[in-house]
């Protein structure tokens, strides 16, 4: 079934519920699609704990995507030292990519980049989000560092892709 982008509402906060869902979707559809292990989850919980830790509302952004009510996907800015920020949390649900809702959500995210006045972006993936690092690679960022490893309970390249902002 095809959604028009227009049909899905993006927010700019975060509501009861969302973080929690948020792990789940991540959880079950990397379980799902990917074969990763309930050390995944516990990874994303950590990190969006972390999220709403440090949270700074001048610093970091979030966008959370809803259909009929429903969350369908998500992405994070957070800040990190030196003026960077880091792109987390990018999720979408099968039916919802393909419609140009991916490229909306990183034309945010790339907009608040700017407008915080943020000098460098990165983001963690894995050598299988061959899709997504398509998006990355044409909003700028470029792989920096492969590392092999096996936290999420299967052998894996974990990716890093940078970006450096020029400076307004």
């Amino acid at each position: 079934m095809e959604y028009k982008y227009q049909e899905v509402t993006i927010r700019t906060d975060l509501q009861s519920g969302d973080i929690g869902y948020i792990i789940y979707l991540h959880g079950s559809m990397y379980k799902q699609e990917y074969g990763y292990s309930l050390s995944f989850e516990a990874y994303v919980a950590q990190g969006l704990y972390e999220f709403y830790q440090q949270y700074d509302p001048n610093k970091d952004y979030v966008w959370v995507c809803e259909h009929n009510g429903l969350i369908i996907g998500s992405l994070f800015l957070m800040h990190r030292p030196n003026n960077a920020a880091q792109l987390r949390y990018f999720i979408l649900l099968p039916p919802y990519r393909g419609i140009g809702l991916g490229k909306k959500l990183m034309e945010l995210f790339m907009n608040c980049l700017k407008e915080r006045g943020y000098q460098s972006a990165y983001l963690l993936t894995t050598h299988e989000q061959v899709l997504a690092a398509l998006l990355y690679k044409r909003f700028g960022f470029q792989l920096t560092e492969e590392n092999r490893s096996t936290a999420f309970g299967k052998p894996l390249k974990i990716q890093k892709y940078e970006l450096i902002l020029p400076i307004t």
